[in-house]
């Protein structure tokens, strides 16, 4: 996987005190390697800040999309414990996402829509193959716990004569603690992982 990291969260995470970061982000910490081992979208990851390295080393690993690290890396940076809020808001509902989340920042749902065409049976089968469960909206949507504490949901609908098959995703409220270039590249990752593995992007927009 290609290090898009700046060197500066390394250098930053590697000042932290590991228990601090443990304790709030409910992971651990190998004093031997000095790297920090937790579980996200049911992967294991290692984040060796030395080193400047993040790897997955879950043995049935999802290839992760390059932008996923500067998720990961943001994560266990957070200043403060994520208070989960049960609101669903769009990207544009984020403050800055209305002005931030186009053109070059439009997150690729067209990526899942595209790849199940109107076969909503197909998409509810692989979203539950991901730990997704369901939820009451559009034609199909489910929930998925990247952590404990960032639930994403995914929308789905059905095309017709009028209209093709549309996907949508949804955050928690909550969502706005993370920079908003992070949050893309989450949503990158949750596109990538239910839709396909094809990059849409050139270069990278993130931080």
């Amino acid at each position: 996987m290609i290090n898009l990291v700046a060197k500066s969260h390394f250098f930053e995470l590697a000042k932290q005190d590991p228990n601090k970061i443990c304790k709030r982000v409910k992971c651990n910490y190998d004093y031997v390697e000095k790297a920090y081992k937790i579980t996200i979208w049911g992967d294991e990851y290692s984040i060796n800040p030395t080193r400047e390295k993040i790897e997955c080393i879950t043995d049935k690993a999802h290839n992760p999309h390059e932008y996923f690290q500067i998720f990961i890396i943001h994560y266990l940076l957070m200043k403060k414990d994520i208070e989960v809020c049960n609101e669903w808001v769009s990207e544009k509902d984020i403050p800055g996402g209305s002005s931030f989340f186009t053109v070059s920042h439009e997150i690729p749902c067209d990526l899942i829509s595209i790849k199940y065409g109107n076969d909503v049976l197909k998409f509810k089968n692989h979203c539950e193959k991901l730990d997704g469960f369901p939820l009451d909206m559009a034609d199909a949507a489910y929930c998925f716990k990247i952590t404990s504490r960032v639930p994403v949901a995914v929308l789905y609908w059905a095309g017709d004569d009028d209209f093709p098959p549309q996907s949508k995703m949804l955050f928690d409220k909550s969502i706005s603690v993370f920079p908003l270039d992070v949050i893309f590249a989450l949503a990158v990752e949750i596109c990538s992982r239910i839709g396909s593995h094809w990059n849409p992007y050139a270069q990278c927009q993130c931080h």
